[in-house]
């Protein structure tokens, strides 16, 4: 099997519009998470979230094609950009080259102002490129036509897995001979009423701030943006002297086949042991995990449980990041991973902010609040999403 390396990334997220930014961010501990700017804000119980601000479309994107863009696709086509700029590649990549995505909601920006129109309105009509904008592989798709990507495309929906599942498809793609490149990640926009007021009837989110694993935590906080990696077969990217980020070196995924939102110890654990398996890892090898660590009580206390169960009592350092950047749902897994390329290639690894107090349930080292010096040689990404759907990441440097 051909080894799969990543040789591009960029971000959009409420840290900052490049990776760059993001990274010192991570490094200084920052915070994305502020008060919310959203028509009928007034009605929402939760006023707080990790939203991309100011903004501006309209400088960003050819005024052709910018009627097609939703939120969520404006993310991943500027996150796009800046990845295939780093991975050095440029014009038409043709038929040895696709994208896969992740999106949980895709375009539900459009959704909600075509349902305002209709029934709030009383229009009785909407715009013809409705459907088009509000698509999930609409983001993977715009990609495909801006970089000439003409092998295998489309978008993968499994909620809060959604961007790991699309990366560890891409893996397995390339590692299967199916393609050279694959422009990978995931991109969500779900920061409107319509998005917000929908997981205030789940009871999890935070009033004012994520703190993962802290005894003190009260939910998690929405955010929003995208990550594009550039996956590519290691041998294609050696022959054209492109630099290596890492290499992706195995992929888990698993079903809890329980419940539809609570989380298990059993699932989040196989799909961690299986991700280890396929990468050919020993449990001592990993030296950091970014954990899924949404700051609910139930996914913190079961993830330290499934962290447990594999590691034993050596579990590596263990951080969310989710308290910077928010819980970008289907785009928070590739986010999650500039996180891991920070730690891999400059030795620090990020904080979990916000933590106040010790939870004997979750009694392992998170890193807390200050980003910590530290050479790691592997890394694993942790996502585990409603519907009992979990997938991890397994990544190794690489010189």
């Amino acid at each position: 099997m051909r080894r799969v390396v990543i040789t591009g990334a960029g971000t959009v997220n409420a840290l900052a519009r490049d990776v760059a930014g993001t990274v010192a961010a991570f490094r200084a501990g920052a915070c994305g998470i502020g008060r919310l700017d959203v028509r009928d804000v007034e009605r929402l119980s939760v006023r707080v979230g990790a939203a991309v601000a100011n903004w501006p479309p309209e400088d960003l994107f050819d005024p052709a094609v910018a009627p097609l863009y939703d939120r969520f696709t404006q993310f991943a086509v500027a996150a796009g950009r800046e990845a295939m700029r780093d991975a050095g590649l440029e014009g038409a990549l043709g038929p040895r080259a696709g994208c896969i995505m992740g999106s949980a909601a895709g375009g539900i920006g459009t959704w909600e102002d075509s349902y305002r129109a209709v029934f709030a309105d009383g229009r009785n009509r909407v715009s013809p490129l409705v459907v088009p904008r509000l698509m999930h592989n609409a983001a993977a798709s715009h990609l495909s036509m801006l970089h000439g990507l003409q092998g295998p495309v489309f978008t993968v929906a499994s909620a809060c897995a959604s961007s790991n599942h699309a990366m560890g498809l891409a893996m397995q793609l390339i590692r299967g001979g199916a393609a050279d490149v694959i422009v990978t990640g995931g991109s969500e926009a779900m920061l409107c009423f319509g998005g917000i007021k929908a997981w205030e009837g789940l009871r999890v989110l935070s009033p004012d701030a994520c703190r993962p694993f802290s005894a003190d935590r009260t939910g998690m906080v929405m955010g929003e943006g995208a990550a594009v990696l550039v996956f590519e077969a290691e041998d294609h990217a050696r022959a054209r002297g492109a630099k290596v980020l890492a290499e992706v070196a195995g992929f888990g995924m698993t079903s809890d086949a329980g419940d539809i939102v609570a989380p298990s110890v059993d699932g989040a654990a196989r799909a961690m042991r299986a991700a280890l398996e396929d990468a050919g890892m020993a449990v001592g090898d990993v030296g950091y995990v970014n954990a899924h660590g949404t700051g609910t009580a139930a996914n913190d206390r079961t993830e330290t449980a499934a962290l447990r169960q594999v590691f034993g009592d050596r579990v590596p350092p263990v951080s969310s990041t989710k308290a910077m950047h928010g819980h970008a749902i289907g785009a928070t897994g590739a986010i999650e991973v500039i996180a891991c390329l920070m730690a891999l290639n400059e030795a620090v690894l990020p904080p979990t902010i916000g933590y106040r107090q010790p939870d004997p349930d979750c009694a392992i080292d998170v890193v807390a609040n200050v980003a910590r010096p530290a050479q790691v040689e592997a890394v694993l990404s942790n996502a585990f999403a409603f519907g009992g759907l979990n997938a991890v990441l397994a990544l190794r440097r690489c010189e």
